[in-house]
């Protein structure tokens, strides 16, 4: 499997799990772990081979330069959750936000990252979908 196809399995695993996660709450430790093992997977590949992602041609000014660093953040989000959630697991509890305040503030930034790349898809007509969408859903796009 070449790593762009892995970051968009894991990318749309990771929304997908995260919204059961939330839904099911504790009782399931199975989302749980699937959601902890698809956020640290999705991170470990951005950390060990670089993100897939760039601002694109069009984007300009202060959010071409933002680009990257929201980017890293985002990355840095998720896991940071998939830790809180591995260590709820475990039993245990990290500094800071809970788990659930984590999940809640990851599920938001996902909402304007979503939003951001339908602006930036339609409105700058830069393809911004086409990169992490299946090439199956493409011909909709």
């Amino acid at each position: 499997m070449t790593r762009r196809r892995a970051t968009i399995l894991l990318h749309w695993s990771v929304l997908t799990l995260l919204v059961l996660t939330l839904a099911a709450g504790r009782q399931s430790a199975l989302l749980n772990a699937l959601f902890t093992a698809s956020g640290l997977a999705m991170v470990s590949i951005g950390a060990v081979a670089g993100l897939l992602n760039g601002p694109g041609p069009r984007l300009e000014g202060a959010l071409r330069r933002a680009h990257p660093w929201l980017s890293r953040a985002m990355y840095a989000l998720l896991g940071l959750t998939a830790l809180s959630t591995l260590a709820l697991l475990m039993g245990l509890s990290l500094p800071g936000p809970g788990n659930r305040d984590l999940m809640v503030t990851l599920l938001a930034a996902a909402a304007l990252h979503g939003i951001f790349h339908l602006w930036r898809h339609t409105a700058l007509g830069d393809g911004a979908l086409r990169r992490m969408t299946p090439r199956a859903l493409h011909g909709m796009l």
